[in-house]
């Protein structure tokens, strides 16, 4: 069922302000874990830490879920369809796995924030796991700036799904 005009701008207002503010939210994300990382002052690398934590679970996983839920509102309620259309099939391949791998990083983001926050963490402890929140934030606005430029150059090619409903449709 085709959403009318009115729904349908209310549901793409959603899906792009939710995208925007997943986007934001993972770039203060990289900014404060780089902070984290080579700060030499304690106090700026435990702040770091406790904000990223917050900012991750109050502004990035309900961000990153909005994002999931009305970009799948929109392929449902439209013509371009989840299926139908090779851009559309590839942003959903592309978010649900991020937003997966999100759900599972989340352990390492509180982990930190923890020892931060018992004040623990020193300039060189969990070295490793400090970067590897950097390269994952890279890697998520990566994927992020992949799904966008998706969805404004919607590059041709439809699916043989696509192809299939659209015969049917024609012969109505």
């Amino acid at each position: 069922m085709l959403m009318t005009p009115g729904l349908r701008k209310a549901a793409l207002t959603a899906h792009v302000t939710s995208s925007l503010g997943w986007f934001g939210a993972v770039a203060a994300f990289l900014a404060l874990a780089v902070v984290g990382l080579q700060s030499s002052d304690p106090r700026e690398v435990r702040a770091a830490y406790l904000a990223m934590d917050v900012t991750a679970w109050t502004v990035i996983v309900p961000l990153c879920l909005a994002t999931l839920l009305t970009g799948v509102v929109q392929s449902l309620g439209t013509t371009w369809g989840m299926f139908r259309h090779y851009w559309v099939t590839a942003k959903l391949v592309l978010t649900v796995p991020a937003s997966a791998i999100l759900l599972l990083h989340m352990q390492p983001i509180s982990y930190l924030a923890d020892v931060a926050a018992a004040g623990a963490l020193a300039g060189g402890d969990d070295r490793r796991l400090r970067i590897q929140l950097i390269a994952n934030a890279g890697a998520a606005l990566f994927v992020l700036v992949v799904t966008t430029v998706l969805s404004i150059y919607k590059p041709r090619g439809v699916t043989p799904y696509g192809q299939r409903k659209t015969r049917q449709e024609q012969s109505r």
